[in-house]
């Protein structure tokens, strides 16, 4: 008696929450009970009967049951999310964002960059802003809308950094005098090696000849280097050829490269990797905490190894794990989307497909729950994977409140039902829990609208209006002996209004909407009864344009 109970306060509570109880939903609550996995066969006909049923209440019946059962609900337990604390904390620690400009920030990317801004604000820090903007490779590459895009992702995620922003593509000149620093002390020399001898070298752990150059020679070299040609000389480090980690092995500080910047056009040949870069910079810019994916820890050692040789102070580094984000229908990524955008597959980097920032705010997500759910990751130290059904979740609970209720029937099918004897005025709640709000009408004969599939010999309830078997009306009042599936419908008549939802699988869904739609202001978010969420983007004098938030 009392899991029957259980089922049935936790089938309430899954229906008032999204509009319809979902088993698969309401499952997953019980083990907080007890329940024990090997039971599950045995009560899953009860569990689908008592969802079934609540799926048939009005909302009205769904709260006022829902008082007399809901102390069988376990609430989670809401633990406040803190970060955890860092080493070294002080009165003068300063942070950085270091976004490379060859796209909009996405959902992935830009976890590592509000985690900076997090601990600034936990520790009343600074955090600067450089852009990352060294010539990159010919598959990944700056782009001059980038730094605009970058910038508006910040102020609507709320980060706030110091001014001015810093470019490291005006930063050569300094980078150029530590070169030289570096090949005055002995420790770094340029190398002409072909691509294929120096990896040879360096899987024999043997030294490159170039490594014995002189001094004299070295800086020769290097004021060679900015009329050389491309790919023909770099500068390289002198860590050592036989370091355990291959990859530590002498590696390139300056390579050359002839592709036109977006800043600077084609006025530095000779380009930074982005050790060298941030070894110098993080020092001049008095970084004091550096929190970084676990993808750069060999930029890191590098980093250290380049402090070392100038006797600086170490920064505090932190990496955290890969965060992979289930369910989202695609890998992200800044440089497909680039592709993408420039082809014009995407309509740009606003399309849902990006997964930007931009995107996330045009389909009608809240600032405040990118944030949250960033805090709520941390600071991983191993790679985990997270549903995005997590920020899905926390972005509802921004929006359902404001949200009103409407109905919209996709790829609609028209029916018609025998035996209606009467036109009825149809008053249903815009919030189910705010009746105070008003309700919109609908105006309903005996031919309707539906999306769903109708089977034969199966009873269905339009919802607010009746039920029907096999398109012949049964009975008015809510019966749980019918057990009847709940479908939302539209009058067939010339009143609804035509809309489209964008998903964000890039694929509109055409249908019609209920008349009261047009009431609603664009950048309006309501929910589609049954749907899910969505935002009106536009709308033109014969059709509503609305993107898919979440359900």
């Amino acid at each position: 008696m009392k899991l029957e109970k259980e089922m049935r306060a936790y089938a309430l509570k899954n229906a008032i929450e999204y509009g319809s109880a979902v088993v698969g939903k309401v499952l997953p609550k019980l083990f907080n009970h007890g329940l024990d996995k090997k039971e599950i066969g045995k009560i899953m006909p009860e569990l689908n009967r008592i969802v079934s049923e609540v799926n048939k209440l009005s909302a009205a019946q769904r709260e006022k049951e829902y008082e007399e059962v809901k102390m069988f609900v376990k609430e989670r337990e809401i633990v406040e999310k803190t970060l955890p604390e860092l080493e070294n904390v002080s009165d003068k620690m300063v942070f950085r964002l270091a976004p490379y400009p060859s796209g909009a920030l996405h959902i992935g990317n830009a976890k590592t960059y509000l985690l900076n801004a997090l601990y600034a604000e936990k520790y009343n820090a600074k955090i600067l802003l450089v852009m990352d903007d060294t010539i990159g490779s010919e598959e990944k590459q700056t782009t001059k809308e980038s730094y605009g895009l970058i910038e508006d992702g910040f102020k609507w995620l709320g980060v706030k950094y110091e001014k001015p922003v810093y470019y490291k593509s005006d930063r050569l000149e300094i980078y150029y005098k530590y070169a030289e620093d570096l090949i005055k002390k002995g420790k770094a020399y340029v190398c002409s090696c072909l691509q294929d001898d120096f990896k040879s070298f360096k899987e024999k752990e043997k030294d490159c000849p170039h490594r014995r150059q002189s001094v004299k020679v070295d800086l020769k070299l290097w004021k060679e280097m900015f009329k050389a040609k491309e790919g023909s000389l770099a500068l390289r480090i002198k860590t050592s050829m036989q370091d355990p980690n291959p990859a530590f092995r002498d590696r390139v500080l300056f390579k050359i490269s002839d592709r036109e910047h977006p800043r600077v056009g084609k006025k530095y040949r000779v380009w930074p990797t982005l050790e060298l870069s941030w070894a110098i910079d993080d020092h001049l810019l008095g970084i004091t905490h550096i929190l970084r994916g676990n993808d750069l820890a060999m930029e890191t050692e590098m980093e250290k190894f380049i402090w070392d040789i100038f006797g600086w102070k170490h920064a505090t580094v932190n990496h955290a794990g890969l965060v992979r984000i289930e369910g989202m229908g695609a890998k992200i990524s800044k440089s497909k989307s680039q592709k993408e955008v420039k082809s014009g597959e995407f309509t740009g980097w606003d399309d849902p497909r990006t997964w930007s920032l931009q995107s996330l705010k045009r389909r009608g997500f809240r600032p405040e729950a990118i944030r949250e759910f960033v805090k709520e990751i941390g600071l991983n130290r191993q790679d985990i994977t997270i549903p995005i059904d997590s920020l899905y979740a926390i972005n509802r609970k921004l929006i359902d409140k404001e949200a009103n209720r409407y109905f919209f029937v996709s790829e609609p099918k028209k029916i018609k039902i025998e035996g209606v004897k009467e036109k009825s005025v149809v008053e249903m709640p815009l919030h189910p829990d705010e009746p105070s709000r008003g309700a919109r009408k609908l105006h309903a004969g005996n031919e309707f609208f539906v999306s769903d599939k109708l089977e034969k010999n199966t009873f269905y309830r339009l919802m607010h209006l009746f039920n029907f078997k096999n398109e012949k009306f049964v009975s008015k009042d809510v019966d749980m002996k019918l057990n009847a599936k709940m479908i939302h419908w539209l009058p067939a008549d010339d009143k609804n209004v035509n809309v489209k939802v964008l998903m964000e699988d890039g694929a509109w869904v055409a249908g019609l909407g209920e008349p009261d739609l047009k009431k609603i202001s664009k950048k309006e978010i309501v929910q589609f009864e049954r749907f899910g969420f969505v935002i009106l983007d536009d709308k033109t004098p014969n059709e509503f344009l609305f993107w898919f938030l979440h359900k």
